[in-house]
């Protein structure tokens, strides 16, 4: 058993990481770009053990790495509203920059099967998800659009971080 795939989320909350969210992601990206670590390392979610992983995605936490961006506190999907704590442009930066180093850690590659938003779980993957819609939206967009279109852009910005970081 390893990790095998990275989920990539918004927190829901402030954009500062709180103590929640270090309780369910692995990393958390703050709004001003900072990374701080979960309570649990990514290896507890190899074999989890109740209290003892990162509990991050429904029915998918075995073998994933939960990587999240603080903010999106009130965010309502329609009509859309980022609500009061939207995802910054520094935020996205730090996020791809930190999932690439993550891919070239454990060796996982950037696919639509591995690494994916929680959006793209249910869709991609067919594991049954309650109707979660992060991340379908990026700071310049007017709006929420096909989870996997906004994953590919994600995807594309991990990909040129890892080229970067060569």
């Amino acid at each position: 058993m390893s990790l095998k795939r990275i989920v990539l989320h918004w927190s829901a909350g402030g954009n500062t990481p709180s103590a929640l969210d270090r309780q369910h992601y692995h990393f958390i990206v703050g709004g001003d770009g900072a990374v701080v670590r979960g309570l649990h390392a990514p290896e507890a979610n190899i074999a989890p053990k109740k209290g003892a992983y990162a509990a991050h995605t429904l029915n998918l936490n075995t073998g994933s790495i939960g990587v999240a961006m603080a903010g999106m506190a009130g965010a309502v999907e329609r009509p859309f509203n980022a609500g009061r704590s939207p995802l910054t442009a520094v935020q996205v930066d730090a996020f791809a920059r930190l999932v690439a180093q993550l891919c070239r850690q454990y060796g996982i590659p950037v696919t639509r099967e591995t690494v994916l938003s929680h959006a793209e779980v249910q869709p991609t993957l067919k594991v049954q998800q309650r109707g979660k819609w992060d991340i379908c939206w990026l700071p310049g967009m007017t709006g929420p659009a096909d989870p996997v279109k906004v994953g590919d852009i994600l995807r594309a910005r991990i990909t040129a971080a890892l080229g970067a970081a060569k």
